[in-house]
């Protein structure tokens, strides 16, 4: 193998082992994985992914919630959300939820953030209590 096709294999074999990233939500066309509403908003939505599948995309908060009670987390699956201020993608695992009077697309009123100092810079979370939604 020449050195050039030993980097390039390094490179890929080092590609592949990361986690899959977030994939692109299809905005009024994608469909929720648990109630199938059509996508309309990325403030709550919410996706899985995992190696070689297709991701499993979630209007809101509550909708991942009542999928992954009824079916469980895959171990080899990644779970990303929308931090409800900034619209940033982030792994739920370090996100922070909170059950909100705030209007959502299933009325869960769950929203998720980045972090603290996220959620208390969003007015939507004011007033808000911790919530659990990844078990």
């Amino acid at each position: 193998m020449t050195r050039w096709g030993l980097a390039a294999a390094l490179v890929m074999s080092g590609c592949a082992a990361g986690p899959p990233g977030p994939a692109a939500i299809g905005l009024g066309e994608d469909a929720c994985g648990s109630c199938r509403m059509t996508i309309v908003s990325r403030a709550t939505a919410a996706q899985m992914v995992r190696s070689g599948d297709e991701p499993v995309f979630f209007d809101e908060l509550g909708c991942l919630r009542d999928f992954l009670i009824g079916r469980g987390v895959p171990e080899d699956a990644v779970i990303y959300v929308t931090d409800h201020r900034t619209g940033a993608w982030v792994n739920a695992r370090s996100a922070i939820f909170t059950r909100t009077s705030t209007a959502t697309p299933m009325a869960s009123g769950l929203l998720a953030h980045a972090d603290a100092q996220s959620r208390d810079a969003d007015p939507a979370a004011a007033g808000g209590s911790l919530a659990t939604v990844i078990p």
